[in-house]
């Protein structure tokens, strides 16, 4: 981070971070640079490849504005930014691996993470073992001569277990192993993934940074030690987004602490509502004491944000919860999170965790929490809820 904006409070640095006043011409806000081609003016800068920008996929201003500012937001030596998360994290993982290697996953991992495990890094000839998340320094058990990444999410995107991350890095920085976060849930803003020792953080903008669920965008920052690694395999690939999709996501930088202050007044909110549904078995959700690994996140975590899940109590059927949801008049069913609209899906995680049992004995549903009024969202769950033990005809 600039020492200008070092001295300033996080709300104020948020809408620095990122601005050049030069290149933006006295604009507040950074143009939309759209380009390919870019012309030199000799044969020799030509040659030398000789420019500030050299190239469409090397970058331009819009997106090396939001590199800078994602960068100076995390503590990071440098930033690249995809088009969906899902391409960031393919970035990070193939910075740090190559044929032969042997990479653990956590068994709580977002599901499209695992297919790209399982569908595309095994065929390149990587090992991959799942790990149960809520293992912490205890993982040098489960360590081959050919570990070369340990991957974390925290939480789970769906089960919400938050991982001893600092125990986590500790073992893998004593053995020369990279480590990758997945840090969607918290952002860098109530979550210091570099701080905590992580090599390489990813992070889908898709989600909070854009906030209005317009937006596909993944992005992944790194220490001093990896970045160069990262930016040549960044480079190789050329896996750069578009200059609209940046400039909302700039756009979405200035208020990003609004909105996760809002978000995580809200979750807790309707988290601690839904605990006290006579449907409901379990909330689960890192602020409540009975989330596996709550005392990790008071340890580490500055904030929690808007997306938890419940389990219902044993005994509803998918029909009683299809009755539920189908006829909710707010809450929306489709994936994803982050935005200004409230959503509810049901998972399940019984067919695809391999090193965990998932037995929750009841339904399960994610919850993420919008802008619309609180006591419109009760109304509309309380009513589904009434819905889901009505005998269906």
């Amino acid at each position: 981070m600039t020492e200008s904006n070092k001295a300033f409070s996080l709300a104020t640095q948020l809408t620095r971070l990122g601005r050049d006043h030069d290149m933006q011409h006295g604009f507040v806000n950074m143009p939309v640079f759209r380009g390919s081609t870019v012309v030199f003016k000799t044969m020799a800068d030509l040659e030398a490849n000789r420019g500030r920008y050299t190239y469409g996929t090397k970058g331009t201003p819009t997106i090396e504005a939001l590199e800078n500012a994602w960068s100076e937001l995390s503590g990071a030596a440098g930033t690249v930014i995809s088009p969906p998360g899902l391409g960031a994290l393919a970035l990070a993982l193939f910075t740090t691996l190559k044929s032969g290697d042997h990479l653990l996953m956590p068994d709580s991992t977002y599901q499209p993470t695992r297919r790209l495990c399982d569908n595309l890094v095994k065929k390149f000839g990587v090992e991959v073992s799942y790990y149960d998340p809520l293992v912490g320094a205890d993982i040098v058990e489960l360590l081959k001569p050919n570990t070369s990444t340990i991957f974390l999410e925290s939480p789970g995107s769906q089960t919400f277990e938050v991982q001893d991350v600092p125990a986590i890095t500790a073992v893998a920085k004593a053995r020369g192993i990279k480590t990758i976060l997945d840090n969607t849930w918290a952002t860098p803003v109530f979550f210091r993934a570099h701080e905590h020792g992580c090599d390489l953080a990813v992070e889908a903008g898709t989600k909070y940074l854009g906030g209005h669920s317009d937006l596909l965008m993944g992005l992944v920052t790194a220490n001093a030690e990896t970045w160069p690694e990262l930016r040549k395999t960044y480079d190789s690939m050329a896996m750069l987004p578009g200059a609209e999709d940046c400039f909302l996501a700039l756009r979405g930088l200035r208020t990003l602490h609004l909105r996760l202050e809002e978000a995580q007044r809200r979750g807790l909110e309707m988290a601690h509502w839904m605990a006290a549904q006579p449907e409901v078995a379990t909330v689960l959700h890192p602020a409540f004491p009975d989330c596996p690994g709550h005392e990790i996140w008071k340890r580490d975590f500055t904030g929690s944000t808007g997306l938890f899940s419940v389990i219902l109590k044993p005994g509803y059927s998918k029909q009683n919860l299809a009755h539920m949801l189908d006829n909710l008049d707010i809450f929306g069913m489709g994936y994803s999170w982050g935005g200004f609209e409230s959503l509810i899906i049901p998972f399940d995680c019984t067919s695809y965790r391999t090193a965990t049992c998932w037995n929750p004995d009841g339904l399960a549903l994610r919850l993420q929490i919008g802008l619309e009024d609180m006591e419109d969202l009760k109304r509309d769950l309380r009513a589904g809820l009434d819905r889901l033990a009505a005998v269906l005809c």
